[in-house]
């Protein structure tokens, strides 16, 4: 496994944030990997039933661990965002560290729940830098299909296409449409072609208005947007 640039501290607790495919479930499984540590996935739909039905269970489940039991892990908090009262409960009553991803601190943040009031560690990650592949790197390669780690275990050309169009349309189908963050998707659609083609240039928020046909203050929330989804 490729090492990230992340540093856990494991006498405290922590969110890891990231866009979804930058390999965040991947890497707090490899580091709380061992017998002191527990995960409940929020992405398995009996877990996240459950915890949605009562989330009071949590706690149960966490005083009932032995002593040996010291972080718990909960991997897409954001699913079950009303699991964070708990946590913060379990945090202040208990030895127990907590674990906790999540692709979209956006949500958490609209909704106005828990975070915790800095009894966490904020984490993000993002797609791999220079200095975490090393002597993988490419820059044409970078340039042309960028850095999620999927996209590293492709040889065929056709095949991360395919896989960027997959994780385009997921972002667009599962980020910004359920969510109902834009009422209409399709200039969106076209905001993200054109921010594309102008990344690392000078913002020219009239030019782009025009190239997507809306005005400047809705393209300045696009970016918002994109900002708040840690993809931008």
């Amino acid at each position: 496994m490729i090492n990230r640039m992340i540093k856990f501290f494991k006498d405290h607790s922590c969110f890891l944030f990231g866009p979804r495919g930058v390999g965040k479930s991947t890497l707090v499984q490899h580091v709380f990997h061992d017998s002191f540590s527990v995960n409940f996935s929020l992405l398995k739909t009996e877990i996240r039933e459950r915890f949605l039905r009562n989330p009071d269970e949590l706690a149960q489940i966490v005083r009932a661990l032995p002593e040996h039991i010291t972080h718990i892990v909960i991997d897409e908090i954001q699913k079950a965002p009303m699991l964070l009262d708990v946590v913060h409960d379990l945090i202040e009553s208990t030895d127990k560290h907590f674990i906790m991803t999540g692709s979209s601190a956006r949500k958490l943040k609209a909704g106005g729940v828990n975070l915790l009031a800095g009894r966490a560690l904020v984490h993000q990650l993002h797609p791999f830098s220079v200095f975490e592949i090393e002597d993988k790197f490419s820059l044409e390669e970078a340039l042309q299909w960028g850095l999620l780690p999927k996209i590293f275990e492709y040889s065929d050309n056709d095949i991360k296409m395919r896989y960027l169009q997959s994780y385009a349309h997921t972002y667009l189908k599962e980020e910004i449409w359920e969510e109902q963050i834009v009422k209409n998707l399709e200039p969106f659609r076209r905001f993200l072609e054109v921010a594309a083609q102008t990344n690392g240039k000078i913002i020219n928020y009239s030019n782009i208005s025009r190239d997507v046909g809306a005005n400047d203050k809705t393209i300045k929330s696009y970016y918002a947007i994109l900002e708040d989804t840690l993809v931008g």
